[in-house]
């Protein structure tokens, strides 16, 4: 029990924010806009983000994106071997919330497609679930689209808990990550549909694998579905060291902390990382 408590609510977590976001996509895609447009599921997988992180922080840190566990792991605030675990509860976290999608919106999904569960067309459903890219783009520029935004995200996420740089109080950590997400995904989505997470987008994925949109899902645009799996990873560690680089190692030499300081970054990470 005390090796599996720090990894299994990650499961729960990420099932809570996928759950919003690809029930909102759900939604979305199956009225044709009828029921809500691309704002409604960037503030669904925001609120998604926000309400996993108060559901889970007393038990463990937050950690429901395998990109920033890594870039914690580079800073040595996270054992590098929890890494493999945190990343796999992530990713059945992601796969179980695909299934209930699936199921509550089992009829909508069907009537939309005529029952044909495709990757490509006007009533291509596979979106609703995973990540893919516009008919424009490229794998390089995939890329660099997916590096920036993770990065980002990193980036802001390491600027919450630094005591000598405007601390956010831990209470209010949530709604400002779910705000952070929020404008990422509102401004960096029109490319690929920013999934800044790996686990994000691998775990429903593999569910439409095996749920009857077949290997299409993996072999579409020329594989693109290793873009969102290396990429965010590699975004997050050079925000990583962006933000010491640019940020940190310019800050003044911390004072003795005292009962009142602000949290510190490990503290943070115990309590609210995305």
């Amino acid at each position: 029990h005390a090796h599996y408590k720090g990894e299994t609510p990650y499961c729960l977590f990420n099932c809570c924010v996928q759950l919003f976001g690809c029930s909102a996509a759900a939604q979305v895609k199956t009225s044709r806009e009828t029921k809500g447009q691309f704002l409604s599921v960037n503030m669904a997988f925001s609120v998604g983000v926000m309400s996993a992180m108060y559901l889970t922080k007393g038990i463990t840190g937050a950690h429901l994106n395998p990109a920033v566990s890594l870039s914690f792991c580079v800073l040595g605030q996270v054992q590098w071997g929890r890494l493999v675990p945190y990343c796999l509860s992530q990713l059945l976290g992601a796969y179980v919330a695909s299934a209930l999608v699936y199921l509550v919106y089992y009829d909508a999904i069907m009537d939309f497609s005529g029952g044909d569960l495709t990757v490509y067309g006007p009533n291509e459903t596979a979106s609703i679930f995973a990540t893919y890219p516009s008919e424009y783009m490229t794998l390089g520029r995939s890329f660099l689209d997916q590096v920036v935004g993770t990065g980002m995200l990193m980036l802001c996420i390491l600027c919450l808990g630094e005591k000598r740089n405007t601390p956010a109080p831990a209470e209010l950590i949530p709604p400002i990550v779910a705000v952070i997400v929020l404008g990422i995904s509102m401004s960096m989505s029109g490319n690929c549909g920013a999934a800044i997470n790996p686990a994000r987008d691998l775990g429903p994925r593999l569910f439409t694998l095996t749920a009857g949109w077949g290997t299409e899902v993996f072999t579409c645009y020329d594989y693109w579905f290793w873009v969102p799996l290396v990429a965010p990873p590699i975004g997050g560690v050079m925000g990583t060291f962006m933000y010491l680089i640019f940020i940190e190692w310019h800050l003044p030499d911390p004072d003795q902390p005292d009962n009142d300081s602000a949290l510190s970054i490990s503290e943070t990470i115990k309590q609210s990382t995305l």
